[in-house]
């Protein structure tokens, strides 16, 4: 089961960036893109685990990555900035 990202467009008039934030408490398991990279609405994004579950988070549309926040193996807490797209 993969989930939607959640993000956040600072400017949605402007089209800027789109902050990708964890959805829960976990553990950065897997990150699949690099900076600058042009993803598909859907790609997965990184894999998060939490209570022995994975869970890809996937772009909601199609974007570049701009900025890569977290590294593998980072505990991350909910709500922190993952991911920055544009």
């Amino acid at each position: 089961m993969a989930f939607a990202c959640k993000s956040h467009n600072l400017y949605p008039a402007f089209n800027m960036a789109t902050q990708v934030l964890a959805h829960i408490t976990g553990t950065i398991w897997k990150i699949e893109v690099k900076v600058g990279e042009k993803v598909p609405a859907g790609h997965v994004l990184t894999i998060l685990e939490s209570m022995k579950m994975e869970m890809p988070l996937e772009a909601e549309e199609d974007a570049e990555v701009l900025e890569i926040h977290v590294a593998e193996g980072e505990a991350v807490a909910e709500g922190q900035l993952l991911i920055t797209l544009t």
